[in-house]
């Protein structure tokens, strides 16, 4: 699987490569802003054109969005210096952090808390009543690089049943664990009857009761992770310090702005954005260093 997020990664960087941007490294004409997919990518890349485009004109940049198909590829955009600001969750910014010099400049707000925690997803009428229920079970998870739907459950399993590695928590625990790509993908493989258990944000359901209103009467969360710090905006260092800064004050002035919050809900589930620094990922980071080996972007 690491494989092939490595070659999904470098054909993202190759296209965005080939797109180009205009204007020095620090102030481009053209900035890229890369998105994670939380859910279907197309869905995502059809709900975010207008926040680019407003985002566009208060910098008076053309702000291009792109919609990657895991979470590699918009944290080795950014690597590259092809994608220049990431909406991208706390996990993802630490591996930016660490290996790219990437920096956070924002965090968002969910339900009133810049926290919130991963969910064990069973369907209704599974055996499955806690987590000591779950070795010998089919686990699915968005992407292996994410926060909430994969570091932070393979984490908290581990020590609680002494496990060694990551390989023998996915491989010998679980019967099954599978990466599915998105948050929302992995819920409805357990609200089909595809898999035991998935793990994602909390709660992904109130983004698919519109589809499937019956989600929740067919599904039941079991338990949850620790407190987990909010998905970040964040951008490569080689941006000028006055383009950040501008960056910064247009995306918290969408607070004001019901349409652009609107949408970032709709996306994200995010309901505001506040200022944030790296200092607030310092949880997060110690996860980073204990799957770093097997989560790489190499």
């Amino acid at each position: 699987m690491k494989k092939l997020l490595g070659l999904m990664a470098l054909a993202v960087v190759a296209f965005l490569a080939a797109c180009g941007s205009d204007g020095d490294e620090g102030n481009p004409d053209t900035l890229v802003m890369g998105f994670v997919p939380s859910q279907d990518s197309e869905t995502i890349a059809d709900t975010v054109e207008p926040l680019a485009e407003e985002l566009g004109n208060i910098l008076d940049k053309e702000v291009e969005p792109r919609t990657m198909t895991s979470y590699n590829g918009v944290i080795e955009g950014m690597g590259s210096g092809q994608v220049h600001i990431g909406l991208i969750p706390a996990f993802g910014y630490v591996m930016a952090h660490q290996d790219y010099d990437v920096e956070v400049i924002l965090k968002s707000v969910r339900h009133g808390s810049e926290t919130y925690k991963a969910q064990y997803l069973v369907q209704e009428d599974s055996d499955i009543e806690s987590l000591d229920d779950l070795e010998g079970k089919s686990w699915v998870y968005g992407d292996a690089a994410s926060t909430s739907g994969f570091l932070f459950p393979a984490s908290q399993l581990m020590d609680k049943y002494d496990l060694e590695s990551q390989a023998e928590l996915t491989s010998e625990f679980f019967s099954e664990a599978n990466a599915v790509g998105a948050h929302d993908t992995a819920a409805l493989e357990v609200y089909e009857g595809g898999a035991d258990v998935a793990t994602t944000f909390d709660d992904v359901r109130d983004n698919l009761e519109e589809d499937y209103p019956d989600i929740k009467d067919k599904t039941r969360v079991i338990g949850y992770t620790e407190e987990i710090p909010n998905d970040t905006v964040s951008v490569i260092s080689e941006l000028d310090d006055e383009l950040v800064s501008d960056i910064r004050e247009a995306f918290l002035s969408f607070n004001e702005d019901e349409e652009m919050l609107q949408v970032m809900n709709d996306v994200y589930t995010w309901d505001a954005i506040v200022e944030a620094e790296h200092e607030d990922y310092k949880v997060v980071e110690e996860t980073y260093e204990r799957f770093q080996d097997s989560i790489s972007l190499e």
